[in-house]
């Protein structure tokens, strides 16, 4: 199991490297930043004096040495719109996007799983019609006009959460709805059908023709093989969470780094979008290693393959 987790650590590295290269090379060929951060008559001596300071007048290969090396040490370069170092900068909002992550999560994990076993166990019947729906909507609403929704229902008219910020504990839920909806819908249509293929083998039909609740056969010997898939499935949703957290975080006001990210894409902000990515390619890289360790413990196969 050690060599295995090594083998996918190293894996996970190299992924980073080739996300570095590519941030870095689509955040220069987006223009210069100077000319998006001084004002338009600012003097050909004043903006080569802002390019110097930065580091903008060396060679494009030197400058992405020289972000290797310093991103190495932790050191990222200065925000180029606060004035502050980047990497502090994000790690602040860190927290609040990794606490939206997890609470979208949560709530696509308890949609998702009683849905999907109620969907195998009634297959072709009206629980089973009814959990295809809702799944089939989660996947078709836009996260947009989810989000308008959620506000003028729990927030204007019953007022029962707020609508932006993130004041109290409760601001979190309309945000974790928005970010988790598709994935809820995508967990349920995965865990109905693995079920379902799961209670065709030989010793799912044994156990029920013992006479064993088909309950206690579905939660102890079929759902652990049937959440094999599930939790591949779990490691690549983590990429499209943080892409509905952007959308979120913008609806609602939610001061998190994907808003901060979006701000820093506005103003050219390219240490803080070097930042932003290579942080959140770590925590993608970091999740689906926590995915293939579970999938091997729950399938000795693959770490033996």
């Amino acid at each position: 199991m050690l060599l295995y987790i090594l083998k996918r650590l190293l894996h996970g590295i190299f992924v980073l490297f080739g996300i570095s290269i590519i941030v870095f090379g689509l955040t220069w060929l987006t223009g210069d930043p100077a000319s998006v951060l001084l004002p338009l008559n600012t003097p050909p001596d004043q903006v080569a004096q802002f390019r110097h300071q930065m580091g903008l007048d060396q060679p494009v290969p030197l400058q992405y040495l020289e972000f290797v090396g310093r991103a190495a040490h932790g050191d990222f370069g200065t925000s180029f719109r606060n004035r502050t170092a980047a990497l502090p900068l994000v790690l602040g909002r860190l927290p609040m996007t990794l606490a939206l992550m997890g609470a979208a999560l949560l709530f696509a994990m308890l949609v998702a799983v009683p849905l999907g076993i109620v969907a195998a166990l009634f297959h072709r019947r009206m629980p089973d019609f009814l959990a295809r729906f809702v799944a089939l909507l989660g996947q078709s609403v836009a996260a947009p006009w989810l989000g308008v929704m959620l506000i003028l229902l729990f927030a204007v008219n019953l007022r029962w959460l707020p609508s932006s910020g993130a004041a109290t504990p409760q601001s979190i839920i309309l945000p974790a709805i928005v970010a988790g909806a598709y994935s809820a819908a995508g967990l349920t249509r995965l865990l109905r059908s693995s079920l379902l293929e799961v209670m065709a083998n030989d010793y799912v039909r044994t156990a029920l023709a013992k006479g064993l609740p088909t309950r206690l056969v579905v939660l102890r010997h079929a759902l652990k093989n049937a959440a094999i898939p599930v939790v591949a499935f779990l490691g690549i949703q983590i990429a499209f969470l943080f892409g509905n957290t952007v959308i979120a975080e913008a609806i609602f006001a939610y001061p998190g780094m994907s808003r901060l990210a979006v701000d820093a894409i506005s103003a050219r902000d390219t240490p803080v979008i070097q930042v932003f990515v290579l942080l959140a390619g770590a925590v993608v890289v970091l999740v689906n290693l926590a995915a293939d360790v579970t999938y091997a413990w729950l399938d000795p196969r693959i770490r033996l393959a």
